[in-house]
């Protein structure tokens, strides 16, 4: 071995171990992810609709407008630096991990987790300030983001008609919410660009199915499959899909209506039933992981839904609850920001932990 040949070896070997190293990363890395550029999209979403101009005059409303439009800004570029990674990352992963994507798609869970990525831009596309939702810029990239939504629909909801390998009563789950709301985000960005035949067509598809898989969340058939300890802080979606249905059908109709309040109500009630129930979530909080994200991005969608009912009714109460809702979403996702941060090394397991990916098409495990 001449001496070039030897010189080469350390180079060689440092570019197989980086090479390997980013292989790993790939094949943990999971649409879970998404559940960060869920949660960042929709604060963006909160801080517009909070900013934006109206009728509502009162003192509790004036506080938020006296927010500068930089943080806005910064927030919105945040957000989208973030799902343009994670998509960038989940794409590499469908090119060099084909079949870990392909088990994913036949996990009862990560597949919910399919929507999440074209939610997140949809909730993204509502809060750009760049353009207005009556510009084509604004057309054509809601259908860029909602045709994957239902392609997902006609495959799952298909499923769930026929019996197929993943029949509602087998497979349901919180996390099967997701395509509900996938499909009530459609909806009212479709509203906001005036296409209410659209956005009545995906709201439609959405609370049928919404209506459906509540009865059999409630039920908890036998056989159903479990969620678990650790993916616990998905029962917040609970929360997410009223909240999003009360606030596509006020855009649809043009007022936040009798109907819009009973699902917002019942997202509050869903959520006082939830957190007076602390032991639920014990074993998920003892050590950090992406699914305390599951936290925020209900949470902001519900504070959301508050400041539309405050702007309808005007009262101190309603104000006071939307300032509770709105400043809990943003305490919530700063102190999920800061963990990550300070967690980012141990963010993806470990070689040896095969508890949080997939080891074999019959096993996974989006935690």
């Amino acid at each position: 071995m001449d001496t070039k040949e030897a010189q080469s070896l350390p180079v060689t070997r440092v570019f197989v171990t980086q090479k390997n190293h980013f292989s790993s990363i790939l094949s943990r890395f999971h649409a879970g992810f998404f559940r960060i550029s869920l949660s960042l999209c929709s604060q963006a979403l909160l801080w517009k609709t909070l900013s934006e101009p109206s009728d509502d005059i009162h003192k509790f409303r004036n506080i938020f407008r006296m927010l500068p439009s930089t943080a806005f800004l910064l927030l919105w570029s945040l957000a989208l630096f973030s799902l343009v990674l994670l998509s960038l990352l989940y794409l590499l992963r469908l090119l060099f991990h084909f079949e870990m994507v392909k088990s994913e798609f036949s996990h009862h869970v990560g597949v919910n987790y399919l929507f999440a990525p074209w939610i997140s831009w949809l909730l993204l596309l509502q809060a750009t300030p760049f353009f207005k939702p009556k510009e084509v810029y604004f057309l054509v990239l809601w259908w860029i983001f909602v045709v994957p939504i239902v392609a997902l629909d006609i495959k799952i909801y298909g499923q769930w008609i026929t019996k197929g390998k993943r029949f509602l009563s087998g497979v349901a789950n919180p996390t099967s919410q997701l395509s509900v709301i996938g499909n009530l985000v459609g909806a009212r960005a479709a509203a906001k660009m005036g296409w209410n035949e659209s956005a009545l067509l995906l709201f439609a598809i959405g609370m049928s199915h919404y209506l459906v898989l509540f009865v059999t969340l409630y039920q908890r058939l036998p056989g159903s499959s479990s969620i678990p300890a650790m993916l616990r802080p998905v029962f917040f979606l609970f929360l997410a899909a009223p909240s999003m249905a009360s606030l596509s059908w006020d855009s649809i109709h043009g007022k936040f209506d009798s109907s819009s309040k009973m699902l917002f109500f019942l997202s509050l009630f869903l959520f006082l039933s939830l957190i007076s129930r602390p032991a639920l979530f014990k074993r998920s909080m003892k050590k950090f992981n992406v699914s305390w994200w599951a936290y925020s991005f209900p949470l902001t969608v519900m504070a959301i839904a508050s400041t539309k009912y405050a702007q309808e009714i005007k009262d101190t109460a309603s104000h006071i609850l939307m300032l509770l809702l709105s400043g809990l979403s943003v305490i919530v996702s700063l102190v999920l920001m800061i963990f990550t941060a300070f967690n980012s090394n141990s963010f993806l397991p470990s070689d040896g932990d095969d508890s949080m990916h997939c080891t074999s098409n019959k096993r996974l495990s989006i935690v």
